[in-house]
């Protein structure tokens, strides 16, 4: 296994990220679904965060986490974004902390209540992953806020609307450390490096990805949380190379527009491993890892695709 170690229960999620902060690792009994969602838990004696619930089918193992850290009460829950590895599990949570305040982007409240929608897209776009992840329950009215501002002495907590990923995506700022969902993509630490990449589902927008990554480069902070996976050592560094993926990736799919099905993603593969730095690892991933980044990465570059050139 090349992938570092980024946490392991009752541990910090990584030495660059703060001791009250928990990465917990939501893994899923399907070949290479390891080391790809985790939710955020910051812990502090008057506030408790949870960051990402993951999907439905986690949560027994989301509980068993909590439990172990000891959190009786969850004050906040933050969803950066509604698909469902990010807030599949959120009504099932609430089953077991009633109080909790549920905040997202106003215009996925909607969705949150009633999510059968959501539900059948997730089914139409993902198929058997989307019932690896589970159908999600619906979250209580009252449990949802679309307003999130903390400012005190001891944390401050504000939201960041970066669509792009999904119309609906926000990144939070808690005291000095970004939660980023996928406003940069899917990460992956390598002893060797890092490995990061475009999420391009249906609904992506290239100008509105690009536009986020700039609006987070402006912004102070210390360390960048991934949704998927992990903590970000050097955030500038990050965000600079997926500043640069927005144009090396918008090339090559012109480069590559006139092709169809497995030959237009094939070819795209071929030269995004050889033109984009954070691409360059794939190969060092474990195959298992490899197999599960293809099946994402071809939807990638369908949704960038119908993004770019709206076809």
């Amino acid at each position: 296994m090349v992938l570092k170690p980024l946490c392991a229960d009752g541990e910090s999620a990584a030495p660059t990220c703060p001791e009250h902060l928990h990465l917990i690792p939501l893994d899923l009994p399907r070949e290479g679904f390891h080391h790809f969602i985790c939710s955020w838990l910051h812990v502090s004696p008057d506030l408790t965060v949870l960051v990402d619930p993951g999907p439905a089918s986690t949560v027994s193992v989301l509980l068993k986490a909590l439990k172990e850290k000891n959190v009786r009460r969850l004050d906040i829950i933050l969803l950066t974004h509604i698909h469902l590895d990010h807030s599949g599990g959120t009504g099932l949570l609430l089953r077991h902390y009633p109080d909790a305040r549920v905040v997202c982007h106003p215009k996925a409240i909607a969705h949150l209540a009633k999510p059968e929608k959501l539900w059948q897209a997730s089914l139409r776009v993902l198929g058997d992953v989307a019932e690896l992840y589970g159908p999600p329950e619906p979250v209580p009215e009252r449990n949802l806020d679309a307003q999130v501002r903390i400012e005190r002495d001891d944390h401050s907590l504000s939201g960041i609307e970066t669509p792009g990923h999904a119309p609906h995506h926000v990144s939070f700022l808690f005291d000095d450390v970004l939660f980023i969902g996928e406003a940069a993509g899917i990460h992956f630490p390598l002893e060797s490096g890092l490995y990061i990449r475009i999420a391009a589902p249906p609904g992506f927008s290239h100008g509105d990805y690009r536009r986020s990554l700039e609006t987070i480069a402006g912004l102070r902070f210390s360390h960048l949380c991934f949704a998927h996976y992990g903590c970000g050592a050097d955030p500038q560094v990050l965000l600079a190379i997926a500043l640069r993926q927005t144009g090396i990736w918008a090339s090559v799919m012109e480069c590559h527009r006139q092709k169809r099905g497995e030959k237009f993603e094939q070819r795209v593969m071929e030269d995004l491993l050889k033109e984009d730095p954070g691409m360059a690892l794939y190969d060092l991933l474990p195959r298992d890892i490899q197999a599960r980044e293809w099946f994402f990465l071809r939807n990638s570059f369908q949704g960038m695709r119908l993004s770019l050139f709206n076809r």
